[in-house]
């Protein structure tokens, strides 16, 4: 199994299918563009550093909806949440998205601006890898996403959503997010990462993607 970073929020997950996260075009915000084929796209909300389904190779299905299905024999849900801490008032509505590989479950919080409340963490348990923003200003920061991944409790948590160079968006860098976290759990994986199931850590470890 293996997980490859495209920048941003967009990740490539693939054993026999691949699955590709809310893929960027890449000019738009600063950064290299997704290569990538895929069997399924999965988009978390309509932002345009999210939604650019037209970089993806590949006769894939494109997942924007909220709800279980499956597809190409992968079991998807949807879980509906928002991009703000209004109800989204100020940046819209936001997917969650939880999927199965292999055994592993996958959970990506899109552009997640609020921490969840009781019912959703509930449907969306267990997670084995989680994928989370943490970059603040349009998205929860890194603390509040410490505090989601004390109540999800993954075997892996992936930040997403921060500042990198090249990046346009004024959001933040990885800095608070790694601020306190044991140096043991911390894993530097570069952009990509091959692994076995049965490898997962039974406590919480980060694995940090880089460009």
């Amino acid at each position: 199994m293996r997980i490859t970073w495209h920048g941003h929020s967009c990740f490539e997950v693939k054993d026999g299918v691949t699955v590709v996260t809310d893929p960027h075009d890449g000019k738009s915000i600063g950064v290299k563009p997704p290569v990538v084929k895929a069997d399924i796209v999965l988009i978390s909300h309509e932002h345009f550093d999210h939604n650019c389904a037209r970089v993806v190779r590949g006769d894939f299905k494109c997942v924007r909806e909220t709800g279980r299905r499956k597809e190409r024999g992968v079991e998807i849900r949807g879980v509906p949440a928002f991009h703000d801490d209004s109800g989204g008032a100020k940046r819209g509505k936001n997917n969650i998205f939880r999927f199965e590989l292999d055994g592993v479950v996958f959970c990506h919080l899109g552009d997640l601006g609020h921490m969840l409340d009781e019912a959703t963490i509930k449907e969306l348990l267990p997670i084995d890898i989680l994928f989370l923003p943490v970059g603040g200003v349009f998205t929860v920061d890194g603390k509040q996403a410490k505090e989601l991944i004390t109540v999800l409790r993954p075997k892996v948590a992936v930040p997403m959503h921060f500042r990198i160079g090249g990046l346009s968006m004024s959001i933040h860098t990885i800095s608070d997010f790694l601020e306190g976290l044991p140096d043991d759990k911390v894993v530097r994986v570069g952009n990509e990462i091959e692994f076995m199931p049965e490898d997962l850590p039974e406590e919480t470890e980060y694995w940090i993607f880089s460009p």
